[in-house]
């Protein structure tokens, strides 16, 4: 039996692959692409606390909110790399970060290498199928997932004071 997870866009009910890696685990690896049309991986980070901030797209004012959140949570994190994912390419989003002054996160795209399949995070109906799910992944230094949350109502933000005090914690 698959286990899919369920949330909602607008109220109507969409699914994603499965669902987000539990506290206490190690991080399952990735490899995305950042502006430079570099391949970079979880490894890439190795040694620094690390916020996944995962989006559908920059092009929606929630995706949007939450990098300008995320870029102030960078600025004030010691020893912690923000990575912002998106299927956006990577040119797309390097112009937005320019254009916002958005420089304390990191802008990585799974245009092409199945990061939403590792984290079981692609919508697999609805209208956004084939997006990333909104989620938030924190990392300790040594890979392990310390926080998880995969936002329920993909239009609503996520809960960035549980993910600062996790943060901390962790």
């Amino acid at each position: 039996m698959k286990i899919m997870a369920s949330v909602y866009f607008k109220g109507s009910p969409i699914h994603t692959e499965g669902e987000l890696p539990k506290k206490g685990e190690t991080a399952p690896n990735f490899s995305l692409v950042n502006g430079d049309l570099e391949e970079v991986t979880l490894d890439t980070y190795k040694g620094s606390k690390v916020v996944l901030n995962i989006f559908h797209s920059l092009d929606t004012g929630t995706c949007a909110a939450s990098m300008h959140r995320f870029n102030k949570i960078a600025s004030e994190s010691d020893n912690t790399k923000v990575l912002c994912i998106s299927k956006d390419l990577p040119f797309a989003m390097s112009r937005f970060c320019a254009a916002e002054g958005l420089n304390n996160v990191i802008t990585l795209s799974d245009f092409r290498n199945g990061f939403g399949q590792n984290y079981k995070l692609t919508y697999t109906d609805g209208i956004i199928k084939g997006l990333l799910a909104r989620a938030i992944v924190i990392i300790d230094e040594n890979g392990k997932v310390t926080y998880t949350e995969q936002v329920q109502e993909v239009t609503e933000e996520p809960d960035y004071d549980s993910a600062i005090e996790a943060l901390k914690n962790s």
